[in-house]
């Protein structure tokens, strides 16, 4: 194992978060309201999300959105985290590439996600609110959001993935450790879990149906609102702390990424990452690639339609102009949990409409290989949903030795996988599987959403 850590100092933190809405020059479509299909304003989303939150969220003339003290303090527990040069990982490949990687797996919950879990749930504190719910899949983001909302004073209710809660007891028992209640979805706590178990006896769960369980139990629940850990903008905003600690970082190690690529599930690790580089592929024309990385067999990006659908299963949220599989799509039950949602952020999708990004799905067994090679090389076992980021890093580094060029690749380690070991007992058993969804899936799933654009 050999590598070099670029490392800032407390005082390199952000003092603002990066809104790229304001630099974008097509405007991500708005929300609508499912019944009069009208753009969506801020009095109908007070009701369930912080009003700071519902600002932020809807906010497109603001490039820079000041970071609140008491947000950034807390910050300080763990960032700014630090860039490291993959020497081993590049040794491994024998490639001309240089490979970074920035590890936001050193935060307490070991993942990017408590990112954007301090400032909503500091929000939502300001406003006065004592209950918040939300949902997770793989963990990480309930795990976040426990920890957050303890340290607030506010008692949260997590809806986890049912798949996601029995492969990975350990992530509910964590929540639990920081005082939440934690119910596998679909339940019978909700008529969204009881329609759905209705349907369908056996089913497994997602984060469709896990976010309808929270968004109803928020509504039903008094001062209570409800959280999300990815897809929407002020997720994405929240979460540029990470690229804008890797911009300073990659001038200390004298050079400029001509790729950076992220996991991409909904698109919070995605964004943070990725939205500060583009900015200067927005404002200066800088050439650069950005690639997401999805689980094949959850493949919006690459295989789904771009259209407005619903952000969760039984129909409670806004319609979202996104890249998407369906609302109403059932994902194979793949260990990176956190990547299996049927859409994309509303940025992110008109992003790659705008083909100012691209996107690359990969293979359970792909992302397993890529895995273990990190692990052996660097000495961090990383999280399943990061382990498409490496594969994708991984591809990129053996292209660059095919053409015999030197190549700067930057991925985002989103999370490390210690508590996913299970995962990595099942493939080196050799027990795991692809999942691929077919054109003819995809199609059937589509045909059954109503087309609004």
């Amino acid at each position: 194992m050999e590598s070099k850590k670029f490392l800032l100092q407390e005082q390199d933190i952000p003092t603002a978060w990066y809104n790229i809405v304001a630099d974008m020059k097509n405007k991500p479509l708005p929300p609508l309201d499912p019944k009069t299909k009208k753009p969506i304003t801020a009095e109908d989303l007070y009701p369930l999300f912080a009003k700071g939150l519902v600002d932020q969220e809807l906010n497109e003339t603001d490039a820079w959105i000041e970071i609140p003290e008491e947000v950034r303090d807390m910050y300080k527990i763990w960032r700014p985290t630090p860039l490291v040069r993959a020497y081993g990982l590049e040794k491994a490949l024998d490639t001309p590439a240089h490979i970074y990687f920035k590890n936001e797996s050193v935060s307490p919950v070991g993942s990017h996600k408590l990112n954007s879990a301090i400032p909503q749930a500091y929000f939502c504190k300001q406003e006065g609110v004592t209950n918040v719910t939300t949902e997770t899949g793989a963990g990480q983001w309930g795990t976040s959001m426990a920890l957050a909302a303890k340290h607030f004073g506010m008692e949260l209710a997590v809806y986890m993935v049912k798949v996601s809660y029995h492969q990975k007891p350990y992530r509910r028992s964590m929540m639990q450790t920081f005082g939440a209640e934690v119910i596998a979805s679909p339940s019978m706590s909700t008529r969204a879990g009881r329609d759905i178990i209705t349907k369908y006896p056996n089913y497994q769960g997602s984060l469709g149906t896990a976010i309808s369980e929270a968004v109803e139990l928020a509504r039903q629940t008094p001062n209570c609102k409800y959280v999300l850990g990815s897809t929407m903008n002020h997720v994405m905003l929240h979460q540029t702390v990470i690229g804008l600690e890797a911009e300073k970082q990659m001038e200390m190690a004298g050079e400029y990424p001509d790729v950076v690529i992220a996991c991409f599930g909904g698109g919070s690790n995605f964004s943070g990452i990725a939205f500060p580089f583009l900015r200067h592929k927005l404002t200066e024309g800088k050439d650069i690639r950005i690639i997401a990385a999805e689980p094949a067999s959850c493949p919006k990006l690459t295989r789904g339609q771009f259209q407005y659908d619903f952000g969760d299963e039984a129909g409670y949220t806004p319609l979202f102009p996104m890249y998407t599989l369906g609302h109403n799509f059932l994902p194979a039950n793949i260990h990176a949990g956190g990547l299996r949602y049927h859409g994309a952020g509303s940025i992110v999708s008109q992003l790659k409409k705008d083909g100012l990004m691209d996107a690359v799905d990969i293979q359970q067994l792909e992302t397993f290989n890529a895995a273990t090679l990190f692990a052996r090389s660097e000495g961090i076992i990383p999280a399943p949903e990061s382990s498409h980021a490496i594969a994708a890093a991984i591809r990129e580094a053996e292209q660059a030795k095919l053409e015999g060029k030197q190549r700067t690749i930057l991925f985002n380690l989103s999370g490390h996988g210690l508590i996913d070991m299970a995962a990595y007992d099942r493939y080196l058993a050799g027990d795991l599987t692809n999942y691929e969804v077919t054109d003819e899936d995809v199609a059937k799933n589509l045909a059954e959403i109503e087309r609004i654009i």
